[in-house]
């Protein structure tokens, strides 16, 4: 067996007001996500649950957590395979479905990437990198990311044609 790794992160509810839970619509949705050492952040339900939208909601943070852990192996994959990434970025779209009783679930998350890579110089062993070397690296990153492999909704990955600087 593995390594096991613990994450420790606080959730503290700050909507009850005065009068709490005594409806559907008397208490805010407001709460804060303390992971020790960092800055606290500010959390809320989705606007279309009443919450506020001015603060993160779950929904959103499952997203950014997807695309970051993508993003992470990635870049580990790049450095592995010689591959000098100098930009990364990610539009990630997430879709989720409400049923009819009110629950849901997420049915898919999709990938944006758009990366820009260094061009080694002339006479730089290796092959190019093309699109489909960077397709396949994302393809290898899914399958090692933490996230995606704990999900169990699909997360599909439609990647911008590379970027390149000398």
């Amino acid at each position: 067996m593995g390594a096991l790794h613990s994450y420790i992160v606080d959730v503290k509810w700050t909507g009850a007001g005065q009068t709490g839970t005594s409806s559907y619509t008397a208490y805010s949705r407001d709460h804060e996500v303390v992971i020790p050492g960092r800055p606290v952040l500010l959390g809320s339900s989705d606007p279309a649950f009443r919450g506020n939208p001015a603060r993160h909601n779950p929904e959103q943070l499952l997203v950014a957590t997807v695309s970051q852990g993508h993003m992470l192996w990635f870049l580990r994959m790049a450095a592995r395979d010689g591959v000098v990434v100098v930009g990364y970025a990610d539009e990630a779209v997430g879709t989720m479905r409400i049923e009819s009783a009110g629950g849901g679930q997420f049915i898919e998350v999709v990938l944006h990437p758009r990366v820009t890579i260094r061009i080694p110089a002339p006479g730089t062993p290796g092959e190019p990198v093309t699109d489909a070397v960077l397709l396949a690296m994302h393809e290898r990153a899914n399958e090692h990311n933490f996230i995606a492999r704990s999900i169990n909704f699909p997360v599909r990955i439609e990647p911008a044609p590379v970027t390149t600087e000398r």
